[in-house]
C-alpha cells in the first residue's frame, strides 16, 4: 500500500513542470552553464587586462632614464604609453582621480645620479588596486629593471653574485593535486548540493500536504481504509526522492561539464576531479545526502502539515533555507576542519565530510558520526511529522 501511495504522489509529482524544472532542468544545467560562465569571464579579463595599454602618467620626461628603461620592456609584458607631466604633480594626480589615465609614476629628480653613485632611487607607483592586473604589470616592469640594475652594480663592484647568496631556497607543495581541489572547491559543491538538495524537497513537501489540504483531496485520500502512517510514509518517500533527484541531476551535470563537455581547459586539473568522481565516493556522497534530504522532508512537512495554504507553507519554508545555508557555509571558511566536535553539527558535518571526501584524506571514524548524527536529527524530524500529521485539527482545514 505505501508503494501504491508513492506511485500515485510521485505521477502527480512529475506532471507538475515547476517542479521537474527545479528537480532536474536547473540542477542538471546550472554546473555546465557555470563553470563555463566563470571560465569565459576570467580568461576574458585576463586577456584584457594583459593587452590593454596602460597610460602612465610620469612626474617628469619621457626622456628621463627610467622612461627610457621602462620603454625598453618587451612590449610582451603588456603594452604602455607614457604621459609627461614635467612636474606638475597637482596635474597628475587629478588626471590620475578622474580616470584620465590609468597609473601615475613619480620619481626622484636625480634618478639616474642617484643609481650612478649606487644609492637607493625613489620609484612611488600611484595604482587603483581593484583594476585587475595593473599591479601585477607594475611588479613584472619593475622585477626586470631591478634585475638590470643589480647585475651593473655587481660587475662595477667586481662582486660574484653567487657569493651574496648564502641560501638557495626552494619550496614544494606537500598537497596532493587533489588536497588542493578538495579545500579549494570541497566547500562548494556540497554547499549547491545541499542547496539543491533543500528546493528539491521543497516545492513537493508544500504541494503534497498544503497543496492538498487547499485542493480538499487529502481528506478524500484520508478516508480510505489506509493507516495515516503509511500515507505519511508514501508522500515522504516522494517528497525525499525528489530532492535526492535534485542533487543527483547536479552531479551528473558536474560529470558531463568535465568528462564530455572539456569545459575545464587544465588537462591536469579535469584527470583530477575525473579520479575524484568515483562510483565509491559518489555513493560516500549520497549515503550522506540520505538522512541529509530525509531531515529535509522530516522539518517540510510538519510545517507543510500546519499551514492552510500553498502560499503559507511557501513563505515559512522558504526563508528556512537561510537557517540551511548558514552551517553549510561554513564549510567555506578556512581553518574549519572535521573534527569530534563539528561531526555532531548537522549541514555543516555533511559539508566538512564531503571536503575531506574530496580531498582524499577522510577520516573513517569522523565519516561514521556524521552519517550517525544525521540518522539522528532525521529520525526526530521523521518522528514530528508522524505526530504533526496524526492531529486531525492540522489536516481539516
Amino acid at each position: 500500500m505505501i508503494f501504491k501511495i508513492f506511485r500515485k504522489e510521485l505521477k502527480e509529482t512529475i506532471r507538475d513542470r515547476k517542479t521537474l524544472l527545479i528537480m532536474v532542468a536547473i540542477p542538471l544545467l546550472i554546473f555546465p552553464i557555470l563553470i563555463n560562465v566563470v571560465i569565459n569571464v576570467s580568461s576574458s579579463f585576463s586577456e584584457s587586462a594583459g593587452e590593454k595599454v596602460l597610460k602612465i602618467g610620469i612626474i617628469g620626461d619621457t626622456n628621463d632614464i627610467l622612461i627610457q628603461q621602462l620603454n625598453s620592456i618587451p612590449a610582451s609584458f603588456g603594452p604602455k604609453e607614457f604621459i609627461a607631466y614635467n612636474g606638475d604633480s597637482l596635474k597628475l594626480f587629478n588626471d590620475q582621480k578622474e580616470e584620465t589615465i590609468d597609473l601615475a609614476l613619480w620619481y626622484d629628480s636625480g634618478f639616474q645620479d642617484i643609481l650612478d653613485g649606487l644609492g637607493t632611487a625613489n620609484i612611488l607607483w600611484a595604482v587603483d588596486e581593484t583594476n585587475i592586473g595593473y599591479s601585477e604589470r607594475i611588479t613584472g616592469y619593475m622585477n626586470i629593471l631591478e634585475a638590470e640594475e643589480r647585475l651593473k652594480r655587481y660587475d662595477a663592484l667586481g662582486i660574484d653574485e653567487q657569493k651574496l647568496q648564502p641560501y638557495k631556497i626552494t619550496y614544494q607543495n606537500t598537497a596532493s593535486d587533489q588536497q588542493m581541489l578538495g579545500e579549494l572547491a570541497g566547500g562548494i559543491l556540497p554547499y549547491i548540493f545541499i542547496a539543491f538538495g533543500f528546493l528539491g524537497c521543497m516545492y513537493p513537501a508544500i504541494d503534497l500536504f498544503s497543496g492538498e489540504k487547499e485542493r480538499g483531496t487529502i481528506e478524500t485520500l484520508l478516508t480510505t481504509p489506509v493507516k495515516r502512517w503509511k500515507i505519511l510514509i508514501g508522500k515522504m518517500l516522494v517528497v525525499v526522492l525528489s530532492g535526492l533527484m535534485a542533487s543527483c541531476c547536479a552531479l551528473i551535470g558536474l560529470f558531463v561539464s568535465i568528462e564530455f563537455l572539456d569545459l575545464i581547459p587544465d588537462p591536469n586539473l579535469t584527470a583530477v576531479v575525473s579520479k575524484i568522481l568515483t562510483i565509491p565516493i559518489i555513493i560516500k556522497l549520497f549515503a550522506l545526502l540520505l538522512p541529509l534530504t530525509v531531515f529535509f522532508a522530516g522539518i517540510m512537512i510538519p510545517i507543510s502539515v500546519y499551514t492552510k495554504s500553498f502560499k503559507e507553507a511557501q513563505s515559512i519554508i522558504t526563508p528556512l533555507n537561510i537557517v540551511v545555508v548558514l552551517p553549510a557555509m561554513l564549510g567555506l571558511f578556512p581553518g574549519i576542519e572535521l573534527n569530534y566536535i563539528t561531526a555532531c553539527v548537522p549541514i555543516l558535518n555533511i559539508v566538512l565530510t564531503t571536503k575531506s571526501l574530496i580531498a582524499g584524506n577522510i577520516d573513517y571514524i569522523l565519516l561514521s558520526l556524521s552519517f550517525i548524527v544525521m540518522i539522528a536529527v532525521a529520525a526526530v524530524a521523521v518522528f514530528v511529522s508522524f505526530r504533526q500529521f496524526g492531529k486531525e485539527s492540522n489536516i481539516v482545514n
